[in-house]
């Protein structure tokens, strides 16, 4: 495959998702077909960041795949390494490594009607499919905000996704901008370390106490020996998720959960003049939920500042807080997040009449079941627009989709379809339902701005019902959704 340039099926992306695509598509016996990732290895947004205290808010054994079991996580809750680890064996065991081209990081990709092939331009050359899957997957663009004067800063300044290990950051003073995922993981590990830490906290976030342990190695040598106490630990996890998310779609349940948070804030904050600033305004669920419990306990140690406000600008060494205070550092860390709804793979797809996806969505990405997109033949996207919850594993909605996908794929194949597109009215119907079903939830509801909203104020990101809601529309692929055309360039019989 080393010389080969045209493909059945092209993936970009070799995260999760795109391993994910690659080991379905080997198991229903597609082996024409490559990976394409800009990086130099598997991976993807595990690879990437690899911040201090980096780790996942699901359970580990429910952050996997089902077709792929680790006995093996060594807590509750995995680690960056761990969870790298992983898809890197996962990879290699099924058979994926084979099919990924390194290095190669996709500039357009472009639909044409005559030969009804994708076309792609990349830094490696030109490459066609007959079927893109795209797996870049929301967190994969770091968010860097346009603060005046962060250009002109003369100290250190990094995104936490691309953290500078090379960087000794002991004893001196530095700047947090952010209070979300990331930083509530790395702020306590650096808390120790450095002069002083201002953190500049634009909104206070619902942390609640994370129940993490280290696994015991009886309990591993259990999972190992009786893989149906393994799925009877997933499947625990998985209705202990899914009796959480019934409170995403009822506010109310949430608004009694919230208490936990607030006393897990008493507890560890005696300073109420802090514990005020830390105190959210919202309904927990509103903003994706986060668990610590060492987050709060290291703001409030002597060298730690909680601004509770944006950054106005950067000036000079000083960091001008929306208040006016100037703080003086030698670092900043952007704890600023991903560019989740303006994903940059929009500005790089385009259909047969040269419109990107982003010309498409304006604003406000659309699609049907997360997965189709009208205008778009052929082309599949995997964690797409409203699929996101606020309760449930990646991996469940994943392999939800990647069924679907198989299935269509399997559909092409075998009947000799040129090309699928889903259907627009379809499509606009499906997202009329989605943002209705979302209007009661705590996403719409909860009283915060959150990024499950896009640039137009509309909720472009949650899934309003249950993953097993999800699991079910997405197990029936129905061919009168979409238009067909066969090699003719004639609608072909719905089968």
């Amino acid at each position: 495959m080393d010389g080969q340039r045209d493909f059945e099926v092209v993936v970009i992306g070799a995260g999760a998702s795109g391993i994910g695509a690659a080991v379905k598509l080997l198991a229903q016996g597609v082996t024409d077909f490559a990976v394409l990732e800009k990086t130099a290895g598997v991976g993807g947004t595990w690879r990437a960041n690899t911040y201090p205290g980096c780790a996942c808010d699901v359970p580990s054994a429910l952050y996997s795949f089902s077709f792929a079991p680790n006995p093996e996580w060594s807590r509750a809750f995995a680690e960056q390494p761990e969870i790298l680890d992983y898809l890197r064996r996962v990879s290699a065991e099924h058979g994926v490594d084979p099919h990924v081209r390194f290095g190669v990081e996709l500039t357009r990709a472009q639909w044409s009607d005559g030969d009804q092939r994708w076309h792609l331009d990349t830094t490696r050359g030109r490459f066609t499919a007959r079927i893109l899957v795209a797996g870049a997957g929301p967190w994969n663009e770091p968010l860097i905000p346009d603060l005046p004067g962060l250009v002109d800063f003369p100290g250190e300044v990094f995104h936490s996704a691309w953290w500078d290990h090379t960087i000794d950051l002991k004893g001196k003073r530095v700047a947090v901008v952010g209070s979300g995922a990331s930083a509530v993981q790395f702020v306590p590990h650096l808390q120790p370390e450095v002069a002083s830490l201002h953190l500049f906290q634009r909104t206070a976030q619902w942390v609640l106490p994370k129940p993490d342990h280290a696994v015991p190695e009886l309990e591993k040598r259990l999972l190992r020996a009786v893989p149906f106490v393994q799925r009877a630990l997933r499947g625990f996890e998985y209705a202990a998720m899914e009796a959480l998310g019934v409170g995403f779609r009822n506010p109310w349940i949430l608004r009694l959960v919230q208490r936990i948070g607030l006393a897990h804030l008493r507890l560890t904050v005696r300073d109420p003049d802090l514990r005020r600033a830390l105190t959210p305004d919202y309904t927990l669920g509103c903003k994706r939920l986060l668990f610590s419990n060492t987050y709060y306990p290291a703001l409030t140690k002597p060298n730690v500042t909680v601004h509770p406000h944006a950054v106005e600008e950067i000036r000079g060494s000083h960091v001008v807080g929306a208040d006016g205070v100037e703080s003086e550092v030698d670092a900043i860390i952007l704890g600023t997040g991903f560019r989740i709804l303006d994903m940059p793979l929009a500005n790089l797809v385009f259909d047969a009449e040269g419109r990107s996806l982003a010309e498409h969505w304006r604003g406000s990405p659309v699609s049907y079941l997360g997965t189709t997109v009208a205008g778009f033949s052929n082309a599949f996207l995997l964690l797409g627009p409203s699929l996101g919850t606020g309760h449930s594993s990646a991996f469940t909605i994943l392999e939800a989709q990647l069924g679907y996908v198989n299935t269509a794929v399997r559909r092409i194949r075998e009947l000799g379809w040129s090309s699928i597109t889903v259907r627009p009215d379809v499509q606009r119907r499906y997202n009329n339902e989605v943002q209705g079903a979302l209007a009661g939830t705590v996403y719409n509801t909860g009283g915060c701005s959150s990024y499950y909203l896009d640039s137009n104020g509309r909720n472009s990101f949650s899934w309003p019902w249950s993953t097993s809601r999800m699991r079910a529309r997405l197990a029936a692929f129905d061919p009168s959704d979409y238009l067909i055309r066969s090699p003719a360039d004639r609608p072909a019989e719905m089968t």
